[in-house]
């Protein structure tokens, strides 16, 4: 199993995109540092990354730049986020695989049987919940990021719309 995921991880389109999405990652840190009351997403591809919120350009620039260094110098924790999409995915599907488990039933049990067994489902879905926060940081840094950005580069830094929040395009070469 180990081998199978270290394979795929290593396919050249998922580790470009694992590469920029702990970029990305490293950039919101420091940017969320920069301004603490302002909120970014980020969206990872093969070709860098998109990141929305409302921030100065030369601001995105630099904390781009400085993720990037930081990076190489060995700060590979800045690729893991708390507020990562793998969290909410990793919490989704371990909810509801205790919600399911502990609800299922056979095809003849009525809902009344099921019913009664609903603080059990809430409290198994509680328990995965917790659960989640470590096996989607786990996730992130095993599986969707990585810390260590090797040979990328960025390109350019497009503001690509501008309406109520800034959306800026980070063009990355790996």
């Amino acid at each position: 199993m180990a081998d199978r995921l270290h394979t795929l991880r290593n396919l050249p389109a998922l580790s470009r995109i694992r590469r920029n999405h702990g970029l990305e990652h490293a950039t919101i840190h420091i940017l969320s540092q920069q301004f603490p009351n302002r909120r970014f997403i980020g969206r990872s591809n093969t070709r860098g990354f998109f990141l929305y919120g409302d921030v100065p350009a030369d601001a995105l620039e630099s904390a781009v730049q400085e993720a990037l260094r930081r990076l190489r110098q060995g700060e590979h924790q800045l690729a893991i986020h708390p507020n990562c999409g793998t969290n909410l995915v990793t919490s989704a599907i371990l909810a509801g695989a205790a919600s399911f488990v502990t609800l299922m039933g056979s095809e003849r049990e009525n809902w009344r049987r099921r019913l009664e067994r609903l603080p059990l489902a809430v409290a198994a879905t509680l328990l995965a919940l917790i659960v989640s926060q470590p096996v989607g940081r786990s996730v992130q840094q095993h599986i969707t990021t990585q810390g260590d950005p090797e040979r990328l580069e960025v390109l350019s830094i497009q503001r690509v719309h501008n309406n109520s929040i800034s959306v800026y395009h980070i063009l990355t070469k790996n």
